[in-house]
Protein backbone atom coordinates (compact mmCIF):
# COMPACT_ATOMS: atom_id res chain seq x y z
CA UNK A 1 0.00 0.00 0.00
CA UNK A 2 1.48 3.01 -0.79
CA UNK A 3 0.89 6.56 1.44
CA UNK A 4 1.36 10.00 -0.18
CA UNK A 5 3.77 12.36 1.94
CA UNK A 6 3.13 14.79 4.23
CA UNK A 7 3.68 18.46 3.41
CA UNK A 8 5.20 20.92 6.01
CA UNK A 9 2.94 23.92 6.49
CA UNK A 10 5.80 26.12 5.30
CA UNK A 11 5.71 24.47 1.85
CA UNK A 12 1.87 24.74 1.40
CA UNK A 13 1.06 27.37 -1.36
CA UNK A 14 -0.01 30.81 -0.40
CA UNK A 15 -3.44 32.10 -0.70
CA UNK A 16 -4.37 34.60 -3.48
CA UNK A 17 -4.10 37.64 -2.64
CA UNK A 18 -7.72 40.00 -3.15
CA UNK A 19 -7.08 42.55 -5.85
CA UNK A 20 -7.96 45.97 -5.57
CA UNK A 21 -11.41 45.62 -7.46
CA UNK A 22 -12.49 43.09 -4.75
CA UNK A 23 -15.62 44.17 -2.50
CA UNK A 24 -13.40 43.75 1.11
CA UNK A 25 -10.79 46.10 -0.18
CA UNK A 26 -13.76 48.91 -1.15
CA UNK A 27 -14.79 48.61 2.39
CA UNK A 28 -11.25 48.68 4.16
CA UNK A 29 -10.41 51.71 1.54
CA UNK A 30 -13.90 53.69 3.07
CA UNK A 31 -12.94 53.07 6.55
CA UNK A 32 -9.34 54.12 6.30
CA UNK A 33 -10.67 57.60 4.52
CA UNK A 34 -13.66 57.90 7.64
CA UNK A 35 -10.34 57.71 10.20
CA UNK A 36 -8.73 60.74 8.67
CA UNK A 37 -11.24 62.75 8.08
CA UNK A 38 -12.31 62.20 12.29
CA UNK A 39 -8.57 63.03 13.01
CA UNK A 40 -8.87 65.61 10.88
CA UNK A 41 -11.80 67.55 12.34
CA UNK A 42 -10.38 66.62 16.25
CA UNK A 43 -7.31 68.79 14.99
CA UNK A 44 -7.06 72.53 15.47
CA UNK A 45 -9.07 74.59 13.74
CA UNK A 46 -7.47 77.22 11.36
CA UNK A 47 -8.81 81.15 12.90
CA UNK A 48 -10.88 82.91 10.55
CA UNK A 49 -9.12 86.17 9.21
CA UNK A 50 -10.23 89.34 11.32
CA UNK A 51 -12.71 91.63 10.01
CA UNK A 52 -14.45 88.85 7.29
CA UNK A 53 -17.84 89.14 9.27
CA UNK A 54 -17.94 93.10 8.40
CA UNK A 55 -19.12 96.10 10.23
CA UNK A 56 -21.41 95.40 13.42
CA UNK A 57 -25.50 96.41 12.67
CA UNK A 58 -26.97 98.53 15.43
CA UNK A 59 -30.21 100.00 16.13
CA UNK A 60 -29.68 103.97 15.63
CA UNK A 61 -32.34 106.96 15.47
CA UNK A 62 -32.12 110.07 13.74
CA UNK A 63 -33.35 113.09 16.43
CA UNK A 64 -35.57 115.57 15.97
CA UNK A 65 -36.95 118.60 17.81
CA UNK A 66 -40.44 118.28 19.02
CA UNK A 67 -42.48 120.73 21.23
CA UNK A 68 -43.33 118.85 24.51
CA UNK A 69 -44.87 120.66 27.81
CA UNK A 70 -42.78 119.96 30.58
CA UNK A 71 -44.18 119.04 34.57
CA UNK A 72 -42.90 118.15 37.47
CA UNK A 73 -45.28 115.86 39.58
CA UNK A 74 -44.66 115.90 44.00
CA UNK A 75 -46.19 113.20 46.01
CA UNK A 76 -48.85 114.33 47.87
CA UNK A 77 -51.42 112.96 50.46
CA UNK A 78 -55.10 114.34 50.40
CA UNK A 79 -56.98 115.35 53.74
CA UNK A 80 -60.31 117.11 54.44
CA UNK A 81 -60.87 120.52 54.06
CA UNK A 82 -62.85 120.38 57.56
CA UNK A 83 -63.23 117.90 59.83
CA UNK A 84 -65.42 117.91 63.15
CA UNK A 85 -65.24 115.69 66.13
CA UNK A 86 -69.01 115.10 67.46
CA UNK A 87 -68.87 114.32 71.51
CA UNK A 88 -72.24 115.18 73.73
CA UNK A 89 -72.03 118.19 75.74
CA UNK A 90 -74.72 117.06 78.48
CA UNK A 91 -74.75 113.63 80.13
CA UNK A 92 -77.46 111.00 79.72
CA UNK A 93 -78.48 107.79 78.07
CA UNK A 94 -78.87 107.52 74.36
CA UNK A 95 -82.45 107.28 72.76
CA UNK A 96 -81.77 107.31 69.16
CA UNK A 97 -79.12 107.92 66.29
CA UNK A 98 -81.14 110.16 63.32
CA UNK A 99 -78.27 109.64 60.73
CA UNK A 100 -76.80 106.70 58.28
CA UNK A 101 -73.76 106.02 59.16
CA UNK A 102 -71.16 107.16 55.49
CA UNK A 103 -74.46 109.54 54.02
CA UNK A 104 -73.90 113.24 53.75
CA UNK A 105 -75.57 115.14 56.47
CA UNK A 106 -76.22 119.03 56.57
CA UNK A 107 -74.82 121.34 58.97
CA UNK A 108 -77.39 121.73 61.71
CA UNK A 109 -79.01 118.44 60.93
CA UNK A 110 -79.63 116.09 64.38
CA UNK A 111 -77.25 112.86 64.23
CA UNK A 112 -78.09 111.73 68.47
CA UNK A 113 -81.49 112.16 70.87
CA UNK A 114 -80.28 112.06 73.86
CA UNK A 115 -83.35 111.32 76.79
CA UNK A 116 -84.39 114.79 77.41
CA UNK A 117 -87.09 113.55 80.34
CA UNK A 118 -84.43 115.25 82.94
CA UNK A 119 -83.30 118.21 81.22
CA UNK A 120 -87.23 119.33 80.77
CA UNK A 121 -87.15 119.27 84.71
CA UNK A 122 -84.64 121.25 85.49
CA UNK A 123 -86.13 123.80 82.65
CA UNK A 124 -89.58 123.50 84.26
CA UNK A 125 -88.26 124.01 87.75
CA UNK A 126 -85.63 127.26 87.03
CA UNK A 127 -89.21 128.80 85.17
CA UNK A 128 -90.95 128.73 88.20
CA UNK A 129 -88.01 130.42 90.23
CA UNK A 130 -88.68 132.88 86.94
CA UNK A 131 -92.23 133.18 87.67
CA UNK A 132 -91.66 133.47 91.73
CA UNK A 133 -89.22 136.40 91.07
CA UNK A 134 -91.24 138.24 88.67
CA UNK A 135 -93.73 138.04 91.91
CA UNK A 136 -91.70 139.44 94.20
CA UNK A 137 -90.48 142.23 91.86
CA UNK A 138 -93.95 143.23 91.35
CA UNK A 139 -94.57 143.34 95.43
CA UNK A 140 -91.67 145.66 95.42
CA UNK A 141 -92.45 147.45 93.23
CA UNK A 142 -96.00 148.30 94.74
CA UNK A 143 -94.36 148.87 97.98
CA UNK A 144 -91.46 151.17 96.81
CA UNK A 145 -93.88 153.64 94.99
CA UNK A 146 -96.13 153.94 98.18
CA UNK A 147 -93.08 154.56 100.23
CA UNK A 148 -92.41 157.09 98.04
CA UNK A 149 -95.44 159.01 98.53
CA UNK A 150 -95.24 158.40 102.51
CA UNK A 151 -92.13 159.70 102.49
CA UNK A 152 -93.16 162.88 100.35
CA UNK A 153 -95.79 163.70 103.44
CA UNK A 154 -93.15 162.43 106.28
CA UNK A 155 -95.78 159.27 107.14
CA UNK A 156 -92.65 157.02 107.12
CA UNK A 157 -89.01 157.38 108.05
CA UNK A 158 -86.12 157.73 105.37
CA UNK A 159 -84.97 154.14 107.08
CA UNK A 160 -88.44 152.52 105.69
CA UNK A 161 -88.04 154.26 102.31
CA UNK A 162 -84.69 152.85 102.15
CA UNK A 163 -85.44 149.32 103.00
CA UNK A 164 -88.13 148.98 100.02
CA UNK A 165 -86.04 150.72 97.59
CA UNK A 166 -83.58 147.70 98.98
CA UNK A 167 -86.33 144.72 98.48
CA UNK A 168 -86.99 146.72 95.37
CA UNK A 169 -83.13 146.04 93.61
CA UNK A 170 -83.07 142.41 94.95
CA UNK A 171 -86.20 141.08 93.34
CA UNK A 172 -85.10 142.70 90.34
CA UNK A 173 -81.38 140.74 90.53
CA UNK A 174 -83.52 137.55 91.27
CA UNK A 175 -85.35 137.73 88.10
CA UNK A 176 -81.79 138.25 86.54
CA UNK A 177 -80.34 135.21 88.25
CA UNK A 178 -83.58 133.00 87.27
CA UNK A 179 -83.47 134.20 83.13
CA UNK A 180 -80.09 132.75 83.34
CA UNK A 181 -81.03 129.60 84.73
CA UNK A 182 -83.72 129.11 82.62
CA UNK A 183 -81.57 130.12 79.38
CA UNK A 184 -79.02 127.32 80.62
CA UNK A 185 -81.81 124.70 81.38
CA UNK A 186 -83.14 125.37 77.52
CA UNK A 187 -79.24 125.15 76.59
CA UNK A 188 -78.90 122.09 78.50
CA UNK A 189 -82.21 120.38 76.89
CA UNK A 190 -81.11 121.42 73.37
CA UNK A 191 -77.61 119.67 73.58
CA UNK A 192 -79.88 116.49 74.13
CA UNK A 193 -80.31 116.82 70.65
CA UNK A 194 -76.76 116.26 69.60
CA UNK A 195 -76.69 118.53 66.20
CA UNK A 196 -74.18 118.52 62.88
CA UNK A 197 -71.54 121.24 63.57
CA UNK A 198 -70.62 121.41 59.70
CA UNK A 199 -71.55 119.33 56.49
CA UNK A 200 -69.82 116.48 55.48
CA UNK A 201 -69.88 113.17 54.96
CA UNK A 202 -70.45 111.19 58.41
CA UNK A 203 -68.50 108.11 59.69
CA UNK A 204 -69.16 104.98 61.55
CA UNK A 205 -70.74 105.43 64.76
CA UNK A 206 -69.66 104.31 67.59
CA UNK A 207 -72.07 104.65 70.37
CA UNK A 208 -75.60 102.45 69.68
CA UNK A 209 -79.12 103.19 71.55
CA UNK A 210 -78.96 102.70 75.15
CA UNK A 211 -75.74 103.97 75.68
CA UNK A 212 -74.99 106.28 78.60
CA UNK A 213 -72.99 109.37 77.27
CA UNK A 214 -71.53 111.89 79.60
CA UNK A 215 -70.56 115.80 78.82
CA UNK A 216 -66.98 116.20 76.93
CA UNK A 217 -66.48 112.74 77.05
CA UNK A 218 -62.66 111.68 75.44
CA UNK A 219 -64.57 108.96 73.29
CA UNK A 220 -65.94 109.95 69.60
CA UNK A 221 -69.64 109.41 68.45
CA UNK A 222 -68.90 110.01 65.37
CA UNK A 223 -66.55 112.20 62.88
CA UNK A 224 -67.80 114.66 59.96
CA UNK A 225 -65.40 115.55 57.06
CA UNK A 226 -65.85 118.26 54.15
CA UNK A 227 -64.75 116.80 51.22
CA UNK A 228 -65.56 119.48 48.58
CA UNK A 229 -62.89 121.44 48.30
CA UNK A 230 -59.94 118.98 49.30
CA UNK A 231 -56.58 119.68 50.19
CA UNK A 232 -53.79 117.73 49.02
CA UNK A 233 -50.75 117.92 51.36
CA UNK A 234 -47.43 117.77 49.76
CA UNK A 235 -44.22 117.46 51.02
CA UNK A 236 -40.84 118.69 49.65
CA UNK A 237 -37.14 119.94 50.56
CA UNK A 238 -36.20 123.15 50.52
CA UNK A 239 -34.12 123.02 47.69
CA UNK A 240 -37.37 121.58 45.60
CA UNK A 241 -39.37 124.61 47.22
CA UNK A 242 -36.97 127.29 46.51
CA UNK A 243 -36.54 126.04 42.89
CA UNK A 244 -40.18 126.11 42.61
CA UNK A 245 -40.78 129.60 44.14
CA UNK A 246 -38.42 130.66 41.39
CA UNK A 247 -39.96 128.97 38.66
CA UNK A 248 -43.50 130.43 39.71
CA UNK A 249 -41.29 134.35 40.26
CA UNK A 250 -40.12 133.69 36.36
CA UNK A 251 -43.37 132.90 35.12
CA UNK A 252 -42.45 129.27 34.02
CA UNK A 253 -45.12 127.71 36.01
CA UNK A 254 -48.56 127.78 35.35
CA UNK A 255 -50.91 130.40 37.15
CA UNK A 256 -54.75 131.29 37.68
CA UNK A 257 -56.23 134.53 38.21
CA UNK A 258 -55.06 134.89 41.80
CA UNK A 259 -51.46 134.33 40.83
CA UNK A 260 -51.53 130.47 42.35
CA UNK A 261 -49.70 127.98 40.75
CA UNK A 262 -52.02 125.02 38.67
CA UNK A 263 -52.01 121.15 39.45
CA UNK A 264 -53.21 118.44 38.19
CA UNK A 265 -53.65 115.19 39.95
CA UNK A 266 -52.67 112.00 38.84
CA UNK A 267 -54.30 109.06 40.61
CA UNK A 268 -52.82 105.85 42.09
CA UNK A 269 -54.64 103.87 38.97
CA UNK A 270 -52.92 106.39 36.61
CA UNK A 271 -55.56 108.17 35.53
CA UNK A 272 -55.66 111.98 35.70
CA UNK A 273 -58.36 113.85 37.87
CA UNK A 274 -60.77 115.84 36.18
CA UNK A 275 -60.94 118.97 38.35
CA UNK A 276 -57.37 121.31 38.19
CA UNK A 277 -56.55 122.77 41.58
CA UNK A 278 -53.93 125.55 42.96
CA UNK A 279 -50.82 125.30 44.61
CA UNK A 280 -50.22 127.67 47.54
CA UNK A 281 -46.63 128.68 48.84
CA UNK A 282 -47.61 131.13 51.74
CA UNK A 283 -47.80 130.15 55.36
CA UNK A 284 -45.49 126.78 55.11
CA UNK A 285 -43.36 125.30 57.94
CA UNK A 286 -40.36 123.63 57.96
CA UNK A 287 -39.67 120.29 59.72
CA UNK A 288 -36.95 121.20 62.46
CA UNK A 289 -36.07 117.25 62.53
CA UNK A 290 -36.39 116.79 58.50
CA UNK A 291 -35.85 119.91 57.17
CA UNK A 292 -38.69 119.28 54.85
CA UNK A 293 -41.73 122.03 53.99
CA UNK A 294 -45.21 120.83 53.38
CA UNK A 295 -46.95 123.07 51.07
CA UNK A 296 -50.73 122.81 50.51
CA UNK A 297 -52.86 122.51 47.58
CA UNK A 298 -56.55 122.69 47.18
CA UNK A 299 -58.49 120.87 44.71
CA UNK A 300 -62.01 120.65 43.80
CA UNK A 301 -64.00 117.44 44.66
CA UNK A 302 -67.40 117.87 43.66
CA UNK A 303 -68.32 114.26 42.69
CA UNK A 304 -66.83 112.83 45.87
CA UNK A 305 -64.00 110.84 43.72
CA UNK A 306 -61.26 111.77 45.98
CA UNK A 307 -61.29 110.88 50.00
CA UNK A 308 -59.09 112.07 52.91
CA UNK A 309 -56.19 109.55 53.04
CA UNK A 310 -55.60 108.91 49.96
CA UNK A 311 -52.12 108.89 47.87
CA UNK A 312 -51.73 111.21 44.66
CA UNK A 313 -49.16 113.10 42.47
CA UNK A 314 -49.04 116.81 42.05
CA UNK A 315 -48.21 117.47 38.51
CA UNK A 316 -47.38 120.93 37.79
CA UNK A 317 -47.03 122.56 34.09
CA UNK A 318 -43.18 123.80 34.09
CA UNK A 319 -43.80 125.37 30.50
CA UNK A 320 -43.53 124.43 26.60
CA UNK A 321 -40.62 123.87 24.54
CA UNK A 322 -41.32 124.06 20.78
CA UNK A 323 -37.98 122.55 20.15
CA UNK A 324 -37.35 119.85 22.66
CA UNK A 325 -34.72 117.14 22.32
CA UNK A 326 -35.16 113.63 23.65
CA UNK A 327 -33.46 110.57 24.07
CA UNK A 328 -34.70 107.15 24.48
CA UNK A 329 -32.86 106.45 27.80
CA UNK A 330 -31.29 103.41 27.24
CA UNK A 331 -29.38 105.62 24.61
CA UNK A 332 -27.76 107.41 27.19
CA UNK A 333 -25.03 105.86 29.61
CA UNK A 334 -22.64 107.11 32.56
CA UNK A 335 -19.08 107.05 32.42
CA UNK A 336 -17.14 106.38 35.72
CA UNK A 337 -17.55 109.99 36.79
CA UNK A 338 -21.05 109.84 36.29
CA UNK A 339 -21.15 112.13 32.95
CA UNK A 340 -23.52 111.30 30.94
CA UNK A 341 -22.72 110.07 27.16
CA UNK A 342 -24.53 109.03 24.06
CA UNK A 343 -22.46 107.47 20.86
CA UNK A 344 -23.23 109.78 17.89
CA UNK A 345 -22.76 107.68 14.66
CA UNK A 346 -20.71 110.25 12.18
CA UNK A 347 -21.19 110.11 8.48
CA UNK A 348 -18.19 107.61 7.77
CA UNK A 349 -20.55 105.24 9.92
CA UNK A 350 -17.92 105.34 13.07
CA UNK A 351 -19.15 105.65 16.75
CA UNK A 352 -17.93 108.97 18.76
CA UNK A 353 -18.69 108.72 22.40
CA UNK A 354 -20.74 112.48 23.08
CA UNK A 355 -20.26 114.06 26.04
CA UNK A 356 -24.18 115.59 26.58
CA UNK A 357 -26.48 116.85 29.53
CA UNK A 358 -29.38 115.88 30.29
CA UNK A 359 -32.66 117.47 31.69
CA UNK A 360 -35.89 116.06 33.47
CA UNK A 361 -36.72 112.79 32.71
CA UNK A 362 -39.87 112.32 30.06
CA UNK A 363 -41.54 108.74 30.33
CA UNK A 364 -38.57 106.67 29.43
CA UNK A 365 -37.03 109.41 27.34
CA UNK A 366 -34.32 111.89 28.78
CA UNK A 367 -34.45 115.56 27.73
CA UNK A 368 -31.62 116.62 26.12
CA UNK A 369 -29.97 119.86 27.12
CA UNK A 370 -26.83 120.47 25.39
CA UNK A 371 -24.42 118.26 23.55
CA UNK A 372 -26.33 116.77 20.71
CA UNK A 373 -27.91 119.03 17.57
CA UNK A 374 -31.48 117.61 15.63
CA UNK A 375 -30.49 115.81 12.89
CA UNK A 376 -27.68 113.77 14.13
CA UNK A 377 -28.17 110.06 14.77
CA UNK A 378 -27.55 108.63 17.47
CA UNK A 379 -27.13 104.46 19.32
CA UNK A 380 -29.93 103.02 20.87
CA UNK A 381 -29.48 99.45 19.95
CA UNK A 382 -26.49 97.21 19.93
CA UNK A 383 -24.44 99.51 22.46
CA UNK A 384 -22.99 96.19 24.25
CA UNK A 385 -20.98 94.89 20.76
CA UNK A 386 -19.46 98.06 19.83
CA UNK A 387 -17.26 101.01 21.19
CA UNK A 388 -16.13 104.77 19.88
CA UNK A 389 -13.79 104.37 16.65
CA UNK A 390 -15.86 101.35 15.44
CA UNK A 391 -17.30 101.70 12.28
CA UNK A 392 -21.02 99.93 12.41
CA UNK A 393 -23.87 99.14 10.10
CA UNK A 394 -26.61 101.75 10.92
CA UNK A 395 -30.13 100.46 10.52
CA UNK A 396 -33.45 101.99 11.94
CA UNK A 397 -33.86 101.36 15.67
CA UNK A 398 -37.31 99.11 16.04
CA UNK A 399 -39.67 100.19 18.92
CA UNK A 400 -39.91 98.14 21.23
CA UNK A 401 -43.61 96.56 21.88
CA UNK A 402 -45.04 95.84 25.24
CA UNK A 403 -43.83 92.00 25.55
CA UNK A 404 -39.96 92.53 24.52
CA UNK A 405 -40.31 95.63 26.93
CA UNK A 406 -41.12 93.04 29.45
CA UNK A 407 -38.83 90.66 28.43
CA UNK A 408 -35.95 93.19 29.02
CA UNK A 409 -36.81 94.07 32.23
CA UNK A 410 -36.83 90.47 33.18
CA UNK A 411 -33.38 90.22 32.10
Amino acid sequence: MTFAPRRHPADRAPLPRTSPSHPFAAARSCALLACVLALAACGPKTAAPSGAAGPAEVGVMTLQAEPHTFTTELPGRTSAFLAAEVRPQVGGILQKRLFTEGAKVKAGQVLYQIDPASFEVQLATAQAQLAKAQTNERAAQVSAARNAELIKARAISQQQYDDGQTQLAQAQSDIATARAAVRAAELNLGYTRIKAPIAGLTSASSVTPGALLTANQAQLLTTITQTDPLYVDITQSTTEVLRLKRQLADGQLTRDEKGAARITLVLDDGSTYAHEGTLQFSGVQVNPATGAITLRATVPNPEGLLMPGMYVRARLQEGVSEHALLVPQQAVTRDPAGVARALVIKDDDTLESRRIVTGSAVGNRWEVISGLTAGERILVDGSQRVKAGDKVRPVPAQPKTETSAKTDAKR
